[in-house]
């Protein structure tokens, strides 16, 4: 599992964590009951603290996305459909947000950017 942190980054660490594991089981590289590095691993591999780890694990089993078996190690849970696309959703709304504050800054207006968005849903960029 390739997971890449940044301390330049304005994102906490924890953050980075938890989006690219998301990414991960969202995009079916991780699959459902795959093992993940325990907390001390990842730490130790990512060179940040256990706390930090232990923060990211917390909050992806918050969100359903893995499973801890105590004495066992934490896994990737079984992941319905609607929390998918609810998850899927979300991740697009972040995008989407980004871009409107683009748009606001350049002078894009509103027809220009659902313009765009049409064509590029269209063309299947």
């Amino acid at each position: 599992m390739d997971i890449i942190v940044s301390n330049a980054s304005g994102v906490p660490i924890y953050e980075q964590i938890v989006r690219q594991i998301k990414g991960l089981i969202l995009a079916e590289k991780l699959a459902e009951g795959e093992a993940l590095p325990s907390i001390r691993l990842l730490a130790r591999d990512l060179r940040i603290s256990v706390i930090t780890t232990k923060r990211a694990y917390e909050e992806l089993e918050r969100d359903g996305f893995i499973t801890t078996v105590p004495g066992k190690g934490c896994f990737v849970a079984p992941q319905n459909q609607e929390t998918r696309r609810e998850a899927v959703l979300c991740r697009v709304e972040e995008h989407l947000v980004r871009a409107v504050e683009e748009a606001r800054a350049g002078a894009v207006d509103l027809d220009e950017l659902t313009e765009m968005l049409v064509t590029l849903y269209k063309d299947g960029i």
